[in-house]
């Protein structure tokens, strides 16, 4: 019976957990994404979100993309690895590794910093004096936060996407001995704007995951700094885990008849 009790607390605790995470959702949306906005901090979040994360991103796909073309042409046959080395990388990473991939790395990275800036923002209290300056904390800290994630994924994961079949495109010709205008050739005739597509649909929704488990592990934080720690890890766990299952569930929607 205790075992019975511990698995109800469990699940009663995981039910109030995602009410709670749902109701901020609803909030930052209605609240957070209505006029008017803060031009200034929307800027310097995109900046922030975007541009910062760019170098890892960039290396993260370059590197994915060459290991990719080395596995793919271990598996194949001679006589179709020079089709199926760049057809596979790019529609792997268009569709796939791409978007999550960019996603988890900017989670570790903005997620965490998120959650930590309004973590100790909170437990410092400078939430409660923006409220006596008559400023909506949700307006001004977790709205251009979800709007500069929701924006740059995309442009993150178009970056990638072309670093990453550039590094197939780089393993392929210099280590595989592949023809570089056959490679492109294949690749373009392969890869279709419906792959490009779901990718950065999939990135929009990911940045979207990743300000929101930031900005809602920050605002409930409690306890000085080991609260701030929790909140941190609890964020880019958190945004890890729905990214995958997100990802799950908008592959199942978007290429689940094909």
């Amino acid at each position: 019976m205790n075992f019975l009790a511990f698995i109800g607390r469990l699940v009663l605790d995981l039910c109030a957990e995602i009410g709670r995470v749902a109701l901020f959702a609803r909030d930052a949306l209605l609240t957070g994404l209505s006029p008017r906005f803060y031009w200034g901090q929307i800027g310097a979040q995109l900046f922030r979100v975007g541009y910062t994360s760019l170098p890892v991103v960039a290396m993260t796909a370059f590197f994915t993309g060459g290991a990719l073309a080395l596995q793919i042409y271990t598996g194949s046959s001679p006589t179709t690895a020079g089709t199926l080395v760049p057809s596979i990388v790019a529609i792997g990473i268009t569709r796939e590794l791409g978007p999550v991939l960019a996603g988890l790395m900017v989670s570790g990275r903005v997620g965490a910093s998120i959650a930590a800036e309004l973590g100790t923002m909170k437990v410092t209290e400078q939430t409660d004096a923006l409220v006596t300056l008559s400023t909506n904390p949700l307006k001004y800290l977790v709205g251009p936060r979800i709007v500069a994630a929701v924006i740059s994924l995309p442009l993150l994961v178009a970056i990638g996407d072309t670093i990453g079949i550039m590094g197939g495109y780089v393993v392929g010709t210099k280590t595989l001995g592949f023809n570089g205008f056959a490679y492109l050739k294949t690749t373009a005739d392969e890869l279709h704007v419906d792959d490009v597509r779901s990718g950065l649909i999939k990135a929009a929704v990911f940045g979207f995951i990743i300000a929101l488990m930031g900005c809602y592990h920050g605002f409930n934080s409690k306890g000085g700094a080991q609260g701030v720690g929790r909140a941190t890890t609890n964020a880019v766990v958190s945004s890890a885990i729905l990214i995958l299952a997100a990802n799950f569930v908008l592959t199942s929607v978007l290429f689940g008849k094909n």
